[in-house]
């Protein structure tokens, strides 16, 4: 059985949704978050733990996967679900993203959003230090890269790409594209939508020949931050037999860029169609999404971010503490003697049984409980607070949550 979903109530204002979307290894509700298991793990934690914590989707990496331990190796022992004990859908990427974080972004030192996160996209990729050269090359056929483990060549086409992710066994797969930089010109990014929409076809041609029957494919629309090629490759990618529609690519130099694709990309996709934006997963860039009618998130900063100490927290607690963007930074001395938990009104394992103090002691001491206490907290807290976004727009709240949820304001 390949996803069904259905859309269960709507905003009256806005283009918020809430829905269902129906797989082969459960039900996911949206809008949702799913966190980034790049490796067939979410760092720090165990396919437990993400069952205590109500995580509904997961995405892995077929980049990394295929480079260790092989996404061959992985079929032979039952796909990705019996290699992780993860009985509950999963997603894989295409490699696409790889094709920006080791290629233009290496090259440009930017990230997805040119000035608001440098460098962030590479840093689980590879580890810069003042080499710009890219590893990886591109054709009209496919992408070469030089693995980041051992320099050897990895050529990925769409139709290996697609191979790799049957391979995996994941529920949800994604069409191979090329993500381009934020500074990209406007020429260079028609030449690479170009790519994308001829790599898609390809995608689906191969997707019919060796899919499992589980398997769904999203198409992925790109066009970086111009309008028109965003428009026209919301039409070509809407208008594909994909199984669900992913945004993906160069979001623009701010945040009112993305805001602005958002708004050119959805009113052209269909609405039948779960939307996925790639990569993206701050609270207010979800509020955003969600408001224009994005179904699924993922985004690897909540996981990244508990690992260099810095903690979520409720807009109520931030405000009242004075915490910058929502994030308590646990290495400060003020949390030496603090035996509050990291937020009063969250109810994640690590509130319920330990203190500020206790995490503010193993992070400095480096100790490998604390990334498992602290990434248990940030996915309880970014997984707990799409729950709420489901209640509000179910409860017709919607704009009253936004604004009081909002971070900006």
């Amino acid at each position: 059985m390949s996803l069904r979903f259905h859309i269960h109530h709507r905003d009256p204002n806005t283009l918020a949704r809430v829905g269902l979307i129906h797989t082969a290894h459960g039900d996911i509700e949206t809008p949702g978050f799913m966190p980034v298991a790049t490796q067939a793990t979410v760092k720090g934690l165990t396919p437990r733990d993400l069952y205590d914590l109500d995580a509904q989707l997961i995405i892995c990496n077929t980049y990394h996967l295929a480079l260790r331990p092989g996404a061959e190796q992985i079929a032979q022992l039952g796909g990705l679900h019996k290699f992780m004990n993860w009985d509950r859908p999963i997603s894989t990427d295409s490699g696409g993203f790889q094709v920006f974080s080791l290629g233009a972004a290496i090259r440009d030192g930017v990230g997805k959003i040119a000035d608001i996160f440098p460098d962030e996209s590479m840093r689980d990729e590879v580890e810069i230090k003042g080499d710009r050269t890219p590893l990886c090359k591109i054709d009209n056929d496919g992408v070469t890269f030089n693995s980041h483990l051992d320099g050897s060549l990895v050529r990925l086409t769409p139709e290996k790409s697609i191979q790799l992710q049957h391979q995996l066994g994941a529920d949800f797969i994604l069409a191979f594209d090329e993500c381009t930089s934020p500074l990209d010109t406007p020429k260079y990014t028609r030449e690479a939508l170009g790519r994308t929409h001829r790599w898609a076809e390809r995608c689906l041609e191969q997707h019919a020949r060796t899919r499992r029957a589980y398997q769904t494919l999203f198409g992925i629309v790109q066009g970086g931050a111009y309008r028109e090629l965003r428009e026209e490759s919301a039409r070509v990618i809407g208008n594909l037999p994909f199984g669900g529609l992913a945004i993906g690519g160069s979001l623009g130099r701010s945040k009112g860029d993305m805001h602005a694709i958002l708004d050119w990309t959805i009113p052209l996709l269909p609405e039948d169609k779960p939307r996925h934006l790639l990569g993206i997963g701050e609270i207010d860039d979800v509020l955003n999404g969600v408001e224009r009618g994005i179904d699924l998130f993922d985004c690897a900063a909540p996981s990244r971010w508990a690992r260099n100490g810095a903690l979520m927290v409720s807009r109520e607690t931030a405000q009242r503490e004075q915490i910058k963007n929502n994030r308590l930074t646990i290495a400060n001395a003020r949390f030496t003697l603090d035996t509050s938990p990291v937020d009063p009104s969250c109810a994640c394992f690590t509130c319920a049984h330990h203190s500020r103090a206790y995490l503010h002691h193993l992070h400095r001491a480096k100790e490998l409980t604390y990334y498992r206490l602290a990434t248990i907290h940030n996915l309880h807290f970014i997984l707990n607070f799409m729950r709420r976004v489901r209640e509000a727009i179910q409860g017709d709240s919607w704009q009253e949550f936004r604004v009081a949820n909002t971070l900006s304001i």
